[in-house]
């Protein structure tokens, strides 16, 4: 099975590339639990709940990762999305996350909307420092490509949201872009609109095939 990563900033396309890239190879993606969590809890976080976040994160990519293995038999997709659907950490429709493609599953791909290093970009950009479980979670789990997204699409206010200006979203992408140089799993820059994103999120993910 292969992993693909989204990251970058907020409000830069990630899930809706994600969700384009699971439609486009028959498979899940696993979204950003951080969304449920904050929905759930409030947008006054603290560092301490990133840490709450960044294993509820896990959790959920390891039952994504559970669903996507369990496919060889439709008895195997039935049990792996069930399991996934029961986990305290899945949401229901109102939480905002997408719904799980259960069936048919072909690709043998998992995409994952946010992982351990954007915890850490967050946990160093909000309070200067990061958990060591969130460090030591970087180091353990591997992946086999990382797209990283741009800021060059508009800003789109939500609840959640905090940094609207430019010049910010600037330095949070160049945070990600120094840790994509200086990591050894292939990367590439998505930019553009939609459908130029899409397209080169699919030329990088054929490459790696």
């Amino acid at each position: 099975m292969k992993k693909i990563v989204i990251l970058g900033p907020e409000s830069t396309g990630k899930s809706v590339l994600s969700e384009q890239l699971a439609t486009h190879y028959n498979t899940i993606w696993c979204p950003e639990y951080a969304r449920e969590y904050l929905l759930k809890n409030g947008v006054d976080y603290s560092y301490d709940d990133l840490l709450t976040i960044a294993k509820g994160q896990l959790e959920l990519e390891d039952r994504c990762e559970e669903e996507v293995r369990k496919t060889e038999s439709p008895g195997d997709r039935k049990i792996a999305s069930e399991s996934l659907k029961n986990s305290p950490n899945y949401g229901n429709d109102s939480s905002g996350l997408p719904d799980f493609r259960s069936s048919g599953l072909s690709s043998g791909l998992l995409f994952i909307d946010t992982n351990m290093y954007v915890m850490k970009v967050w946990c160093e950009f909000v309070f200067g420092k990061c958990h060591r479980f969130i460090l030591e979670q970087i180091v353990e789990r591997e992946y086999d490509l990382y797209l990283l997204c741009n800021t060059d699409l508009p800003w789109i206010k939500d609840e959640l949201r905090e940094y609207p200006d430019l010049s910010t979203r600037n330095k949070l992408y160049k945070m990600y872009e120094d840790i994509m140089i200086n990591q050894p799993v292939p990367w590439i820059e998505i930019s553009g609109n939609y459908e130029d994103r899409l397209r080169k999120a699919i030329d990088a993910v054929e490459t790696l095939l």
